[in-house]
């Protein structure tokens, strides 16, 4: 029976191993990475005079900045009333999780999707217990759910549970550039996200919306992928099957081997070469990697 539950978490996402995960996370640290507005930490403070939220309006009081005048209210009231702003000073943290079928897969470890998951998990845990908020954008190749960022234990829960079980617009078809295209729409400036996937269908379209959201976020990949897409075993025929195909891999031909092998160094180096020109940071995670020590 342990046996069983065991290997249903290292092939599907399941909300405890998640939820277990809030342990370590205390270790780890979210604002280690350049900053790109003034963020301040851990409280909202109210004040007068232009702020970055609407808050309420009330009578003017003496040393009220004139710019800060409601004047609709004023009129309709015969009595000066000031707009009070809040000044958000946590800091959003929005995590966006691959979950389209190249992450249903692994030959070591866990699948693909269950050490995003993890990865999101880890990273949603430690922004909460900083006092930051937490939000994020969970996708497939039909379909796109964002939550936005919020206080608390319960925003990290809903956003787990949307990992485990994620309620998507469902379309037709969803590109990774659609996707980052959403994410830009959704990702406040100043956020810190994290965009945590295998990156298939990584072209100039998505370089150029990576660039765009790089410029007003602070930008965090991590790549997910197993040992099998960078080293291919020793020679002979391997059996894959996703429980509805089968495939059969041969590795006895050496310019096969070279050839693929070279497609995910190729892959590997757009990534990095992308993130050195628009300065964003970039983690490796694969399958059989501890998720804590790749963010610690």
């Amino acid at each position: 029976m342990k046996q069983a539950v065991l290997q249903n978490e290292r092939v599907s996402v399941q909300l405890k191993p998640m939820v277990d995960l809030a342990k370590k996370a205390g270790l780890l640290k979210t604002r280690r990475h350049r900053i790109q507005s003034a963020q301040n930490g851990g409280y909202v403070s109210r004040f007068k005079g232009r702020g970055m939220e609407f808050d309420e309006v009330r009578l003017y009081q003496a040393g009220d900045d004139i710019r800060s005048i409601d004047w609709r209210v004023t009129a309709r009231t015969n009595k000066t009333h000031s707009k009070i702003f809040r000044e958000e000073r946590e800091r959003p943290i929005f995590i966006s999780v691959d979950l389209r079928p190249t992450m249903n897969f692994a030959t070591r470890g866990v699948f693909k999707s269950v050490q995003a998951s993890k990865v999101a998990a880890l990273v949603a845990w430690a922004a909460q217990l900083n006092g930051d908020r937490v939000g994020g954008q969970v996708f497939n190749q039909h379909g796109c759910q964002e939550l936005k960022p919020a206080n608390g234990r319960s925003a990290v829960l809903h956003f787990l549970n949307a990992l485990v079980k994620p309620t998507l617009s469902i379309t037709e078809s969803f590109s990774l550039e659609q996707i980052l295209n959403r994410l830009m729409q959704h990702a406040r400036p100043g956020s810190l996200v994290y965009i945590v996937s295998d990156f298939r269908g990584l072209n100039n379209h998505v370089e150029k919306q990576l660039s765009k959201l790089a410029k007003h976020c602070e930008l965090q990949l991590v790549h997910i992928y197993d040992p099998l897409e960078s080293h291919l075993p020793s020679r002979g025929r391997y059996r894959f099957t996703n429980g509805k195909q089968e495939t059969v891999l041969d590795t006895g031909d050496n310019q096969r081997v070279l050839a693929y092998q070279q497609h995910f160094k190729n892959r590997q180096q757009q990534l990095t070469t992308l993130c050195k020109k628009w300065r964003i940071s970039l983690l490796e995670c694969s399958t059989v990697d501890d998720p804590y020590e790749v963010l610690s």
